[in-house]
């Protein structure tokens, strides 16, 4: 597909051509996603008195996003992301402001665990559709010669975004809870979810990602499975386990102070780091190769981890909680970077939304196993459980830094 025009307006900022608004639009509607798995916590958490309900519910979410999600991707590969965004967004909304009244009159726990797998299941993926529109205007607005630098700037403001969407999410939970009610961030979240991912959804950047029907080829699925990508989605899936164990322990240890609703608050300390350094990522020189950056990264990942499981003073965990910032922040843009090299012609999306998926799940499995050892064995014992995560991560950056020359060499050849 031939577009004249790019050639003239290659040399403008990606800014330019994805209009003034659609950046803050963007980072909001990724809020909702990122603040029902915690919301639902605290709420159960606060309302039924059980962390290890709590844990279940969330986990129950997170089955819902991994199933649905490379489903979404793959329609709105297929459809376009406008058709499917906007009901998904809807429901969402509609399923999240229910929540809370589910919460306070279901007796058992079954219809609980229903409505937040439903709440899972139209989870909107704003950040996967929207690397997607980003790749997308790049490879068909920036001239070749700058489409690598313009690529790594934005997945690391991709990645920033999503880190800082988790740390305000958690942050605006705790904040909601503690002034107003349990109940306030999950409705604070459905009207998020109404308003700012239907605008999302009905932004004009929508159309840069041209639907099956306008394409010259699309790559099959089976192509996302290969094995330089199941190695990513593993280290995903390891830094969704890490957030997860983390959230879910530092809430138990912050109830073991008599704090629980501090937790959140405390966990947005990692993020404030995290976010930062996402962000710095984009200034490393290029010659620093990708599957390197992700080796050094998970290295500082598991170190800090490690200083975590020791735990002590609420000011000693804060400190821990600073350095882990600076090692997941980093290893979750270089993955997403490499994801964005490697996923298959055509599948942007899908690509997109399997490695938020695999994010989304492994915090939402390892947020109910946390929750069921530290109320069933000891706090302690939950808070050796982020080391295990980031040992996972630094597993498959090893294997990924020795195997990418023989993918690289498979793709070309």
């Amino acid at each position: 597909m031939h577009h004249p025009a790019p050639a003239v307006t290659a040399h403008r900022p990606l800014i330019h051509h994805t209009g003034l608004w659609y950046f803050p639009v963007a980072f909001v509607a990724r809020l909702p996603f990122a603040m029902m798995t915690v919301g639902v916590l605290a709420l159960v958490v606060a309302m039924r008195g059980s962390v290890a309900l709590g844990g279940l519910t969330s986990a129950a979410v997170g089955l819902g996003v991994v199933v649905a999600g490379p489903v979404l991707g793959d329609l709105a590969d297929r459809y376009g992301q406008r058709r499917v965004l906007v009901p998904v967004g809807l429901a969402n909304g509609i399923l999240l402001a229910l929540f809370p009244l589910v919460v306070a009159a279901a007796p058992g726990e079954v219809l609980l665990l229903v409505v937040a797998t439903a709440i899972g299941l139209t989870g909107p993926q704003t950040a996967a559709m929207s690397r997607s529109r980003v790749m997308a205007l790049i490879g068909d607005r920036v001239l070749p010669e700058r489409r690598e630098r313009t690529f790594s700037r934005a997945m690391a403001y991709e990645s920033a975004a999503d880190e800082t969407a988790f740390v305000i999410g958690p942050f605006i939970v705790g904040v909601l809870a503690a002034l107003v009610a349990p109940w306030a961030p999950i409705v604070g979240a459905a009207v998020l979810s109404f308003v700012f991912v239907t605008a999302f959804a009905l932004h004009p950047t929508g159309r840069a990602v041209p639907e099956r029907a306008e394409r010259a080829e699309m790559a099959p699925f089976r192509d996302v499975l290969h094995a330089r990508m199941l190695v990513l989605i593993a280290a995903v899936f390891g830094v969704g386990l890490f957030f997860g164990s983390t959230l879910t322990s530092l809430t138990a240890f912050m109830e073991a102070q008599g704090a629980p609703e501090a937790g959140a608050l405390l966990y947005g300390v990692m993020g404030v780091g995290s976010a930062v350094l996402a962000l710095a990522v984009a200034a490393l020189p290029e010659r620093f190769a990708l599957r390197w950056r992700l080796v050094v990264f998970a290295s500082v990942l598991f170190a800090s981890a490690g200083a975590y499981t020791v735990g002590g003073s609420v000011l000693t965990v804060t400190v821990v909680l600073c350095l882990m910032g600076i090692g997941v922040g980093p290893s979750l843009v270089t993955l997403f970077s490499l994801a964005g090299h490697r996923a298959p012609r055509g599948r942007t999306a899908s690509t997109m939304t399997l490695l938020a998926s695999a994010l989304t799940l492994a915090q939402a499995l390892s947020s109910a196993v946390t929750g069921a050892i530290a109320e069933n064995v000891s706090v302690a014992t939950a808070m050796l459980l982020p080391a295990a995560a980031a040992l996972l991560v630094l597993a498959m950056a090893a294997v990924n830094a020795s195997s990418t020359p023989r993918w690289d060499a498979a793709r070309t050849a």
